[in-house]
């Protein structure tokens, strides 16, 4: 059962072994420090914020996008033709909300 080498030999695996074990231990216990584990939590939680948010504001961006070409023409003069009955319906409805609020004051 002998592989020829020497107790000192030996010795020096055994020693490089258990340092080894030691530094493996010793990252286990980092990955496993609640604080390390707050810290990973932490950091996924803000990275689906970050990708929600951007998600978000690309949507965003393109509903304006995709508006504003309802209300500007290509060369980027405005449709009037379709501004004005917006904005006729806009204050109509601003008009209508005013009078309700004004109603119920009175009550």
């Amino acid at each position: 059962m002998s592989d020829g080498r020497s107790p000192a030999q030996i010795e020096a695996d055994i020693a490089l072994k258990r340092q080894a074990l030691a530094a493996t231990l010793d990252e286990i216990a980092v990955r496993v420090h609640p604080s390390t584990i707050a810290a990973d939590a932490k950091a996924k939680v803000s990275s689906a914020v970050d990708r929600t948010a951007g998600r978000a504001y690309v949507a965003v961006n393109r509903g304006v996008t995709e508006l504003r070409g309802h209300f500007v023409s290509e060369d980027g003069a405005p449709r009037v033709e379709r501004i004005v009955p917006v904005a006729v319906a806009a204050v109509a409805l601003v008009a209508v909300v005013a009078g309700l609020s004004l109603r119920r004051r009175r009550r």
